[in-house]
């Protein structure tokens, strides 16, 4: 994402976004600092690997505090009532059936792609994502997968 680029999240996706924000703002950050502690406590940190674990999730935990507030500070809230009806769009969820199998998908920015909620969010800049977009019911749709493989995709309904 470049410094300027704004980010596209759903309603949703938003809401989860800052939960997950506040909670390793107000929980991990003291679950770390607290490990930390003990660990230092424990003796000799220079060969504790309780310590070097703890710090390293402390990394983690405020490279993604960092990453999650450039997202948050960048968000534009998609508005479903200006998506076409019937048309994939961002935000749009999707069914669709290859070989007689059926799977719905929501597509999204890939700051909240993922399963959540048993809720298969894909991004608009994956393959399967971006090929879906702009096309309407009835339509198949070809996209060429990471492997190499070439698969259709029927788009049976779009909400």
């Amino acid at each position: 994402m470049s410094s300027s680029e704004r980010v596209q999240l759903t309603q949703q996706g938003l809401q989860a976004l800052q939960q997950e924000f506040d909670h390793l703002r107000t929980v991990e950050r003291a679950n770390v600092s607290e490990r930390i502690k003990e660990a230092k406590e424990g003796g000799d940190i220079s060969e504790s690997g309780e310590y070097e674990d703890a710090k390293r999730h402390q990394a983690f935990v405020e490279g993604r505090i960092k990453e999650l507030e450039r997202v948050l500070a960048k968000a534009d809230i998609i508005d479903p009532s200006k998506a076409q009806a019937g048309i994939v769009a961002l935000g749009s969820k999707v069914t669709v059936e290859e070989d007689g199998r059926r799977d719905t998908y929501t597509i999204v920015s890939g700051a909240e792609a993922g399963r959540k909620n048993g809720e298969m969010r894909i991004s608009s800049q994956s393959k399967v994502g971006g090929a879906l977009l702009g096309h309407k019911v009835g339509e198949n749709v070809s996209v060429l997968t990471p492997s190499g493989q070439t698969i259709t995709l029927t788009i049976v309904s779009v909400e």
